[in-house]
């Protein structure tokens, strides 16, 4: 039987950071595309009204892209406005006012996380809960045992099945990608193994610092802010086995299986970095080891992926911004025109962000009478204008009750063993100039003869 479509969208956090810069926006293409037409409910603690909700939209809107003042006005005949303190029973004693009809409400807490049990908590006591469904953003818990408390008490109001953990990574097209390009394309499952990968790396470099927000950052880390959701999240869709269908359960069964099968990052295997000036930022404590770049090497302890190193490099300040996959095969057994170590390894190179590329490196002859060798390499682009938004997908796949491109519980909690030995055991962060890939012991966690392979800038190919 199909899932039962929400029939009232309610976030808390109406005029927070997130609401202005991906809540708003995506409403609105909802809106455009005729995939919204349920009351849209703002809930905050500030003493606003909805005009001024509205026009707060409308600004967040029109920062974002295009503009049209048809589709705003749908979109603003959609919207409701309802404020209180969330610690107070009333707040959510009018919410159930403003709800009126509705009997399978949404509830989206776009809130800090220290916030979810008290919401939740007044959702259930108000009677707002009953056949309703939520959504919570990141970070879920900041560990394995505040995870595991998180969902219980999520457990003790709704089913699993009406919990949507969002993670907008998972809703990103070129992440999908990563799923079809394997599972779609016959040549690649001969040589997707330990026979013939050598390495996978993922590099995800933004080239901005914290961005006025290390008061936030201070709590969270890069380690907990990508690599624990994101990025093992990137890895599970890499290294999975093909599910047996394609339904929501059994692609979750398929990731779940392979996040369990990551062996606990040794804190050998990790080196933490933080850009010179971090510890002058607002909110920052002048003696803080918090990370903002992490290197570390995980290993997959399966029949496919044994002894083949996984290697995440993710940070702040770094040359560029962009999100990228390396897989390298491994050489040829003999060398019979060029000597192998002078000459480039194949490979196939997926770029997530911020454009989508996937490109494959081969060696071909060069000109001449001589059989030598030159790297070329073969690539694919894919980037439209009408794709939609990781949140706009997000939010229509909640709102209908799809829970495919959504984290489960025993997900979540099984990243957290993976990563919990780096939050108690890490060494101390090491100092690296912004504009530089990190620091130089990052090659420390490297393998044998592996290196970094640093990003480049994409250029467009010749018209």
């Amino acid at each position: 039987m199909a899932p039962i479509q929400s029939d009232a969208f309610v976030f808390f956090g109406a005029t927070g950071d997130l609401a202005n810069k991906k809540i708003f926006p995506a409403l609105y293409a909802m809106v455009r595309r005729g995939a919204l037409n349920i009351p849209v409910i703002c809930i905050a603690r500030a003493g606003r009204t909805l005009d001024k909700i509205k026009d707060r939209a409308r600004d967040s809107i029109k920062q974002s892209g295009d503009f049209d003042e048809a589709t705003f006005g749908k979109l603003a005949a959609l919207l409701r406005y309802s404020d209180g303190d969330y610690s107070d029973e009333a707040t959510y004693r009018k919410l159930r006012d403003t709800l009126g009809p509705s009997k399978n409400p949404i509830f989206y807490l776009a809130i800090p996380p220290s916030m979810f049990v008290t919401v939740v908590g007044g959702l259930q006591k108000s009677g707002c809960a009953q056949n309703a469904r939520v959504i919570l953003e990141k970070p879920f818990g900041r560990d394995l045992r505040s995870a595991q408390a998180l969902d219980k008490t999520l457990h003790e109001v709704f089913p699993e099945d009406a919990i949507f953990r969002i993670d907008h990574y998972l809703g990103k097209e070129a992440v999908q990608n990563i799923l079809y390009f394997r599972f779609a394309n016959s040549f690649l499952e001969p040589i997707w193994n330990r026979e013939y990968i050598r390495d996978v790396q993922i590099t995800m470099a933004e080239n901005f610092g914290v961005q006025g927000r290390g008061g936030f950052y201070e709590e969270v880390g890069a380690i907990r802010d990508v690599v624990q959701n994101h990025l093992l999240q990137v890895i599970a869709l890499l290294a999975m086995d093909a599910p047996a269908g394609r339904d929501s359960k059994t692609m979750q069964a398929e990731k779940l299986r392979i996040i369990r099968a990551m062996r606990p990052i040794d804190p050998k295997n990790v080196v933490r970095g933080q850009f010179a000036g971090y510890r002058d930022e607002k909110g920052v404590t002048k003696d803080s080891q918090v990370e903002t770049f992490a290197a570390l090497r995980l290993h997959i302890d399966t029949w496919r992926w044994a002894d083949v190193p996984f290697y995440i490099r993710a940070g702040k300040c770094l040359p560029i911004s962009a999100t990228e996959v390396k897989v390298t095969l491994r050489r040829p057994p003999l060398a019979i025109f060029d000597p192998q170590d002078k000459m480039p390894q194949n490979y196939f190179r997926l770029r997530l962000s911020p454009e989508v590329v996937i490109a494959t490196g081969a060696l071909v002859k060069r000109d001449g009478e001589d059989m030598l060798g030159e790297s070329v390499e073969l690539t694919a682009r894919h980037n439209s204008p009408s794709e939609k938004s990781p949140y706009e997908r997000l939010l229509g796949d909640a709102i209908r009750g799809d829970p495919a491109l959504f984290t489960q519980d025993a997900t979540v909690e099984a990243a957290w063993e993976v990563i919990d030995p780096v939050l108690t055991g890490a060494p101390a962060v090491v100092e690296y100039e912004p504009g530089s890939w990190g620091p130089a012991q990052a090659a420390d966690v490297m393998q044998g003869n592996d290196t970094w392979q640093d990003l480049q800038v994409e250029k467009s190919p010749p018209c």
